[in-house]
């Protein structure tokens, strides 16, 4: 009896037919049902929570990922800042040098780049990656220019190694030293003694057989007698130069001999139309006598400034 209360029957009635289903179930049945469907509640909602722990953690872990690249991100943004300077260095140098060596005539910096910011910013790829473009080409121009700058400066520095070369050779050539280191006994120009006349060297106070140099580099047109001059020595310099050594004791070189700055030529004496020992020295420019005095010391300065200065080379 008490089993036929706790029974319910479910009949299925199908549209023909005359068969009827009958389902029966007990409370028991019942609460077994439930138990299950609240089972699978709590299985579900576990599941659902347990997802939703999961997408948190990975919520988390791509912002700690994205703080990280950030991070990493703004440090590569400040080692591009530093390299920027860098550059922005090296250009200023390499300006720097084309100006000293003349080599920016004309010129202009063509190798602009990103330059780093004052203000605060936040990195991202696609700037980080313009500006790291933008380095690389600016660093890959100024090589090139260094490559070429280098290659000028060996050109300009080998220039004027030649320039200033040349000059010295000049400098040597021209007469600039005393070649007995005497005193003088008798000036350039008008005289009376020993007779009237316009004296066209000077008279070189030295004791017989004393040594006499050349006084600039050149080549021997002649060691010979030569008149009221005595034994005389003439050298041509190549450069409009000829000096005059006159009334010697005896030559130490031949026509045609290459002699250079303070060789010893001769010897002091007292040859020709002379009164007693001493050393006639005459300068020659172009054919004409001018005063010995201004180069019995060093090339006189208005000499020196008509010569090419290197460094405008």
């Amino acid at each position: 009896m008490n089993d036929a209360k706790n029974t319910f029957l479910i009949k299925i009635i199908p549209p023909s037919g005359y068969s009827v289903y009958r389902l029966a179930f007990t409370r028991r049945h019942l609460m077994l049902l439930g138990a299950a469907l609240l089972l699978a509640l709590l299985a579900a909602a576990g599941f659902h929570t347990y997802q939703l722990h999961v997408a948190e953690a990975n919520v988390r872990e791509l912002q700690s990922l994205t703080a990280e690249q950030q991070t990493k991100l703004q440090s590569i943004d400040k080692q591009a800042d530093a390299l920027a300077n860098q550059l922005k260095a090296v250009q200023k140098e390499n300006a720097e040098i084309k100006r000293l060596i003349g080599a920016d005539r004309g010129s202009k910096n063509q190798h602009a780049f990103v330059a780093p910011s004052e203000a605060p910013r936040r990195a991202d790829f696609a700037a980080l990656q313009a500006r790291l473009r933008s380095l690389a080409r600016a660093s890959a121009a100024t090589q090139d220019d260094a490559n070429r700058l280098q290659r000028v400066a060996m050109r300009v520095l080998n220039l004027r190694r030649l320039a200033s070369i040349a000059r010295e050779r000049m400098i040597a050539s021209i007469p600039s030293l005393n070649p007995v280191n005497g005193a003088i006994a008798a000036g350039y120009g008008w005289r009376t003694d020993p007779w009237p006349e316009f004296h066209k060297g000077v008279d070189l106070a030295a004791d017989y057989g004393d040594t006499v140099r050349a006084s600039a580099a050149g080549t021997v047109v002649s060691a010979t007698w030569d008149g009221g001059f005595g034994l005389k020595v003439d050298i041509d310099h190549g450069n409009g130069y000829h000096t005059w050594y006159a009334h010697l004791s005896r030559v130490a070189v031949s026509a045609g001999a290459r002699v250079t700055k303070g060789e010893p030529i001769a010897f002091v004496g007292s040859t020709g139309e002379s009164t007693g020992p001493h050393l006639h020295y005459q300068v020659m420019y172009e054919g004409n006598a001018i005063d010995p005095q201004p180069f019995l010391n060093g090339v006189p300065a208005k000499v020196l400034a008509t010569l090419p200065d290197p460094s405008g080379v």
